[in-house]
């Protein structure tokens, strides 16, 4: 990857569209768990690309192109939540996406639904990314402690959603269930 993000540096359109389409599961997953819907998730997936390309000289070093590219995604979603919360209140929003069956584990993600935002996005950059909490910690601008934090209560409040809804003791995700 380091190879075509040098390419990207160069102004090379073909390396840069390999990348992206490299990229471009772990963006929506990412700008959907953000977003709650497909069209928004790809407004802010086509932005960020558009971003990636006019910045993507800025980039200092290419081994951190996904945590810098992951930043831009995030960022843009941002806009758009803030764009939506001045249109119609986010609950609204949410309760009007129905289910997410485009996700492999359905029930999962309805956890995740329930989960508090800051826990959320950390759980979904961590799980279902697979990105390890050092890139989490850069990508958030938080330290890798807190990343560490907010995935241990995260955990613990997707244990207390499940023993609700199912009256099932249950322990902590394996990261292998999850994707």
């Amino acid at each position: 990857m380091k190879i075509l993000v040098k390419r990207a540096q160069k102004r090379d359109a073909d390396a840069f569209a390999e990348l992206m389409q490299l990229q471009m599961q772990n963006m929506y997953k990412t700008a959907h768990a953000i977003l709650w819907n497909d069209e928004d998730a790809a407004d802010a997936i086509s932005d960020t690309i558009l971003a990636c390309w006019e910045k993507i000289g800025q980039l200092k070093a290419a081994e951190y192109f996904r945590t810098w590219m992951t930043r831009i995604l995030i960022n843009k979603c941002n806009d758009i939540l803030r764009q939506k919360k001045r249109e119609y209140p986010v609950e609204e929003v949410r309760e009007s996406f129905g289910e997410l069956e485009e996700y492999d584990n359905v029930e999962w993600m309805e956890m995740m639904n329930g989960l508090d935002e800051k826990y959320r996005l950390v759980m979904i950059l961590y799980y279902v990314n697979g990105l390890p909490t050092a890139d989490i910690s850069s990508i958030l601008h938080i330290p890798d402690s807190t990343v560490r934090t907010r995935l241990s209560r995260g955990r613990k409040q997707i244990a207390q959603i499940y023993h609700m809804g199912t009256g099932k003791e249950y322990g902590v995700y394996d990261r292998k269930k999850c994707n």
